[in-house]
């Protein structure tokens, strides 16, 4: 293999596969990251094999090869040139890449590249397409549902339902519930749902930025992998095998009290009252009232902390049904009110003991259902 690219797309391409490189594995190889020539272009690989991640990057290849290098110093060495042009040559019978830029020259033992896992490519046949501004619009309003604890691990990945010209996402952690919706460009031939694990999600919205044009969703017919197509990445993914809970039993059908107010005076208040409620279990209450014909309807957010004290904050808002008091986790109503990009939302409500429904303000794709907290005679 003999190869030369720009320092700052070798950069960026290994600031892309990186977070696919295995941490802690008894394979060694799946420590190391793939370089490898491939039709003219150099493509950089890395996977824990949970998720892949797969980049092209422009290059000029005088001889065709590959090897693997070890992720850590290579992509140290690489941020550490200059930006300018880097030549590679790879020697074959000691598995030593050969790094040059500007001054400096570099040796990196390697692994044999036959080593390496194969990572699937996707391809154009039952493909399925959506605009990236969509795919990352729902990611950044779901995957915060997902739980973190691997002791369910069906409830660490975010349902994704395709059905005729629409997808939706569906993540819960036990405690809260995120749905969203949004268009296919064309419909699917035949619903289909998979359970794509969220951090997975998580790297797909990070890695998709730059994108422009579709991206293109293939599951295989063993429903055992999907994989994300980009302009110059791939990104593959294992499914979680097993039956998401039917999240629509979760949702409240019917409400006593509805309050519409202002998205960012809600987190304002919620981010005062974290404050004192990350010291007694994340509990903030709040308490909805009615307007009367002199004054408005209001909303109170209160937190009390037994060591630091106590916050109050208030604002004004459009209350329709009976008063209600109600505790919630405030760190939930944190994470739901900064992706919600609306103005106003609706709150929902039906009983203390009842799980609360969010949703923005003219934006029937998104919601979030929040279990409330136990507050006892606080």
């Amino acid at each position: 293999m003999k190869v030369s690219c720009l320092q700052e797309n070798l950069a960026k391409g290994l600031s892309i596969v990186g977070r696919a490189v295995a941490t802690r594995s008894t394979l060694p190889v799946l420590s190391n990251i793939l370089l490898a020539t491939d039709q003219g272009r150099l493509k950089l690989s890395a996977t824990n094999l949970e998720i892949g991640i797969t980049c092209w990057i422009g290059a000029k290849v005088e001889e065709d090869g590959a090897t693997t290098v070890p992720a850590r110093t290579f992509v140290d060495l690489v941020s550490a040139l200059p930006a300018e042009r880097v030549d590679m040559e790879l020697n074959v019978r000691t598995q030593t890449l050969n790094l040059r830029c500007g001054r400096f020259e570099n040796n990196i033992r390697g692994i044999d590249a036959t080593e390496f896992p194969l990572i699937p490519t996707a391809d154009d046949a039952n493909a399925i397409r959506i605009e990236p501004d969509s795919l990352r619009t729902m990611i950044n309003q779901v995957v915060f549902a997902a739980a973190a604890d691997e002791s369910r691990p069906i409830l660490t990945g975010v349902l994704a339902r395709f059905d005729k010209d629409q997808v939706t996402f569906a993540a819960a952690d036990g405690f809260r519930l995120a749905v969203r919706t949004a268009p296919l460009i064309e419909p699917v031939p035949s619903p289909v749902s998979v359970i794509i694990p969220a951090r997975a999600l998580t790297e797909l919205g990070r890695i998709s930025g730059d994108q422009e044009g579709p991206i293109t969703i293939n599951i295989t017919p063993s429903k055992s992998q999907v994989l994300f197509h980009l302009d110059h990445i791939d990104l593959v993914s294992q499914l979680i095998d097993g039956n998401f809970p039917d999240y629509n039993q979760i949702i409240p059908k019917k409400k006593e009290t509805r309050s519409v107010v202002g998205t960012a005076e809600l987190l304002k208040a919620c981010k005062a009252a974290n404050v004192f409620a990350r010291e007694s279990a994340n509990i903030v209450k709040l308490t909805i009232e009615p307007g009367t014909e002199l004054a408005p309807g209001h909303v109170m957010v209160q937190a009390t902390s037994a060591e630091t004290g106590d916050n109050a904050g208030e604002m004004d808002a459009t209350v329709d049904g009976t008063p209600l008091q109600i505790a919630f986790n405030v760190k939930y109503l944190i994470d739901f009110l900064s992706v919600a990009n609306a103005a106003q939302v609706a709150v929902e409500m039906t009983t203390p003991s009842s799980p609360g429904k969010f949703t923005p303000v003219g934006d029937d794709t998104f919601l979030c259902v929040v279990m409330p907290m136990h507050i006892g005679s606080r």
